[in-house]
């Protein structure tokens, strides 16, 4: 049980033993006396332009820690209980193999966990695998034939392979610490650790998707690619069965992490006389500076320090009853083509592990609520559907995009200082005929007030493509908050962000350990 020593500050370019240093003093501890000692977080605080500092955390673990805590007598001074990460292991695989619908990072934890519990779970993914995936959404982006069963949202890794990998989330799960070590342990950079807002990146959390779905196959679990859940049984109020590829498969328990995107399944569930409803989401655009402008806005005269990364930034403004803010931010990163269907156009944002390209973007969104569409959560979907649709109809094969000049004062755009990264390329258009004039002037009026929180993000250069509109699912499959299995359909869980459930990789990861745990719970009686 470490003890965890924060708030020691070190200047950037110093090394970790000065901060190493600082906590042993804190401690009171020599440091021939510990056992192990280590970064436990680091992160920049940056409010101070002239006095830029690192901030870490240093576990120490030591002998007679608990003796050594009280004595130290300090708020920064913490005894941290490492979460068990003991699975219980059944004594036999179940004849009904538990099933799982999806495989991103949901469905990949809920099998890795389902795996190691020896139960042999069943993967549906509709998608490729990572290698086959990688390289078709590629080609699409060189230019190519959109392949709607192999794209940016659907296949192994879930729409967040082709993103920036963050790991930062909201939710106190314990379950977190053991996500981020199993990401550690199959190959994700070991600073994943350590860092306040740690990431992957789009380039190694392919790697580890793979490294991860080997294990589970090594353990007698099973992944089915290319293998779209085409309709569920239910009978007598219980799921029995999972028709897929026109072949049916006997399953007792299925959890459902199909992700935000998979509407057709959403229309499926209904059918079935499955609970939803409406849930808030946001749509908007990508925004794109360069990142040199981002660090110099948020390091000062400590911009090109080599000891800080690339900065980040989170800003939001309310606007009468709706909000403009940022999300999945990326520095260094690009803007890419994300579509899942012909004829239409949908953006996201990516960043590679390094986060060295010329750019930063972020979604600029404002959100929607579910009394917008009645509560019905295929109104919600539809009006999705229809500003993709008409963002193709605006450029064809191009985003529509506009500078943040020509969005805010009019005229035409000229591209120049900010080259747009949309792989596909991007056509000036005007960004206010693509939304409902209230979301556009939330927007304009959010641009501007995030501008006075950070000085040039309102830069007239700066670009925005549209449109981003996949920022969560707008539908919520209502689940017994107990069981967590859906009202009315026993054995089905839906799971994560596609059920609702959750917003990022770190959260759809924890819900889907969550549920296989309910399922294991089930499988153990």
């Amino acid at each position: 049980m470490p003890i965890i020593v924060s708030e020691i500050r070190i200047l950037p370019g110093e090394p970790k033993e000065k901060a190493f240093e600082k906590a042993l003093s804190v401690l009171g501890v020599k440091s021939s006396e510990t056992k192990e000692i280590s970064l436990s977080k680091i992160s920049v605080d940056a409010r101070k332009k002239d006095r830029v500092n690192l901030v870490c955390s240093v576990a120490v673990t030591v002998d007679g820690e608990e003796k050594i805590y009280k004595k130290a007598k300090s708020k920064n001074v913490v005894l941290r209980k490492i979460a068990p990460s003991d699975i219980p292991v059944l004594k036999k695989a179940p004849e009904a193999r538990p099933l799982i619908i999806g495989f991103g990072p949901a469905g990949i934890f809920a099998g890795l966990y389902l795996a190691r519990a020896g139960a042999c779970p069943i993967i549906l993914e509709r998608g490729a695998k990572v290698e086959e995936r990688t390289a078709t959404v590629e080609n699409y982006w060189k230019g190519g034939v959109l392949n709607e069963r192999a794209n940016v949202q659907f296949g192994e890794g879930g729409a967040g392979t082709f993103s920036d990998g963050k790991l930062t989330t909201r939710i106190n799960d314990p379950r977190c610490d053991f996500i981020i070590r199993e990401f550690e342990k199959h190959g994700a950079p070991k600073e994943i650790l350590s860092k306040a807002k740690p990431h992957i990146g789009t380039d190694m959390l392919r790697t580890v998707v793979k490294n991860i779905r080997e294990e589970i196959i090594s353990l007698g679990g099973e992944v089915r690619f290319l293998s779209k859940a085409e309709d569920i049984v239910v009978k007598n109020g219980k799921i029995v069965s999972v028709v897929t590829e026109g072949t049916e498969i006997t399953a007792e328990n299925v959890i459902i992490a199909a992700g935000h995107s998979a509407r057709d399944t959403f229309a499926m569930l209904k059918e079935k006389g499955v609970l939803m409803e409406a849930k808030p989401f946001s749509v908007g655009v990508r925004i794109e500076h360069l990142q040199s402008d981002i660090n110099r806005a948020q390091y000062g005269d400590f911009a090109e320090n080599p000891a800080l990364w690339a900065a980040e930034y989170q800003l939001s403004q309310h606007v009468g009853e709706r909000c403009a803010y940022t999300f999945c931010m990326c520095p260094g990163g690009y803007v890419v083509p994300s579509a899942d269907r012909e004829e239409a156009i949908v953006t996201n944002g990516m960043s590679c592990f390094a986060r060295d390209g010329k750019n930063a973007n972020s979604a600029l969104v404002c959100s929607v609520s579910a009394e917008d569409f009645g509560g019905d959560p295929f109104k919600a979907m539809a009006f999705q559907h229809d500003i993709e649709k008409k963002a193709f109809e605006m450029g064809g094969m191009k985003a529509p995009a506009q500078t943040v000049g020509a969005f805010l004062n009019g005229g035409s755009s000229k591209f120049g200082k900010v080259e747009p990264t949309y792989a596909r390329g991007v056509a000036d258009k005007n960004l206010s005929e693509l939304f409902p004039e209230e979301i556009t002037s939330v927007l304009k009026t959010g641009l501007l007030a995030m501008d006075r929180k950070l000085h040039g993000f309102a830069d007239p250069e700066a670009v925005l493509t549209g449109p981003e509109t996949r920022t969560s699912s707008p539908v919520r499959i209502v689940r017994n908050s107990e069981t967590l299995e859906a009202i009315g359909v026993e054995g089905l869980y839906p799971c994560a962000e596609g059920a609702g459930y959750a917003g990022g990789i770190m959260s759809a990861a924890a819900d889907g350990i969550r549920c296989a745990e309910k399922v294991l719970e089930k499988l153990m009686k």
